[in-house]
């Protein structure tokens, strides 16, 4: 099987749910990630479960084409396959002939209307439903506006297409199936590059890293647990306050999840220099961005005005009623505080939500993330959490 994802997701996602589950045990997953030699290296040992990023299928296809051996494709996020020009379609379209089974899943299967469906669809079936071409689908189904130079559905286009559809297609919502709480936690792990990796270590063992020739040191425990904090989130301040750009992982976890989400989203960061980061990565996303800094930005977002509402835990974690707004909050970076923590979950999770909250949180794999996760999930208070969790990393590295 291949299964195609966003970047982050392939990464580490399919992996660690694929541990969560008894009878997954005994399959092998390889990850085709990373440079030319170590795609070849994964995709050549023939895992049974094979996990690739939907920026290298085309590749993939190029190199693999004639030894194609994968029989069953998932595409994940498939609403990343809905132009029939993108070079990822027109790879993937040229091996459906080698593959005996294709499931596509997505949250937002037409997020700019049904036009969106035609590629997605043909993946299933190869144009069956919908028609072999994309041409002959907008001739049947739509009119076109040459002045707007776009497609409008036709009078009963869309029950017409879902009707086509139906038998190879079916729409689940969670809440149908599921008892849900109302307050729904998705980790979303975050793994590092090598070199990344290694700054991280050795901050970790020696409280001393060096970046762009610029050696940053943390002189106590709760230093330490900043300097890593931030390491995590892809940046470090120096003892002058200069920040220092270390990795782009969590950015680029972030902005995936977004996509994702297709919906408003209250971000939580931790440190300053995080904002302008985000900031950077969501300009060329169409997204209203905003920061949470008065009455004004909260009634905003409570209008619907609003995208990405960016803010600090503690400057809105009383009083602030933000639930009108959406229902998903993303937390970019973890607060010890268990109080803070709860009370920026309330701003959406109170008396008037309609819908579950889902909070999803971007964790550092064996990062000091998943160390503030878990005391968060304990209920414990802040300073024990801390220390218990630095003596723990503090004694692993001394054995």
């Amino acid at each position: 099987m291949l299964i195609i994802a966003p970047k982050k997701v392939a990464e580490a996602t399919w992996q660690a749910e694929a541990r969560k589950w008894d009878h997954l045990q005994g399959l092998t997953i390889a990850t085709a990630l990373g440079s030319a030699r170590e795609r070849e290296a994964a995709i050549d040992a023939r895992a049974e479960i094979t996990v690739i990023n939907r920026e290298n299928v085309a590749w993939l296809v190029e190199h693999y084409g004639l030894g194609w051996t994968f029989d069953m494709v998932v595409v994940d996020e498939s609403s990343s396959f809905k132009s029939p020009s993108a070079q990822r379609f027109k790879a993937l379209k040229r091996m459906l002939p080698k593959i005996r089974s294709v499931v596509i899943l997505t949250g937002t299967p037409a997020p700019n209307g049904i036009e969106d469906l035609w590629a997605q669809v043909y993946l299933l079936d190869r144009g069956e439903r919908l028609g072999r071409y994309i041409t002959h689908y907008r001739q049947r189904y739509f009119d076109h506006n040459p002045w707007r130079h776009e497609y409008v559905p036709k009078p009963g286009a869309f029950e017409a297409v879902q009707k086509r559809i139906s038998d190879i297609c079916v729409s689940m919502k969670a809440e149908d199936w599921l008892q849900l709480p109302e307050l729904v936690t998705h980790d979303m792990p975050v793994k590092l590059d090598p070199a990344a990796e290694t700054m991280y270590r050795r901050m970790e063992r020696e409280m001393v890293m060096e970046v762009d020739g610029t050696e940053l040191s943390a002189m106590s425990a709760a230093a330490l647990t900043g300097k890593l904090l931030q390491l995590c989130g892809g940046a470090v301040y120096d003892e002058a306050g200069e920040v220092h750009h270390v990795h782009d992982a969590k950015i680029e976890a972030f902005t995936e999840l977004l996509e994702s989400i297709h919906e408003p989203v209250l971000v939580f960061y931790g440190y300053r220099h995080e904002v302008p980061r985000m900031k950077i990565a969501l300009s060329k996303s169409g997204k209203r961005v905003r920061m949470l800094e008065s009455a004004e930005d909260a009634a905003a977002w409570n209008r619907g005005e609003v995208d990405v509402l960016l803010a600090h835990p503690a400057s809105c974690a009383y009083g602030l009623n933000l639930q009108e707004g959406g229902r998903h909050v993303i937390w970019y970076t973890l607060t010890w505080s268990l109080e803070l923590y709860q009370q920026a979950n309330a701003r959406l999770h109170r008396q008037g939500q309609k819908k579950p909250v889902i909070v999803h949180r971007l964790l550092t794999q064996g990062g000091v993330d998943e160390d503030v996760a878990k005391a968060l999930e304990g209920k414990d208070e802040t300073q024990a959490a801390l220390i218990e969790a630095l003596k723990a990393r503090i004694g692993r590295w001394k054995n």
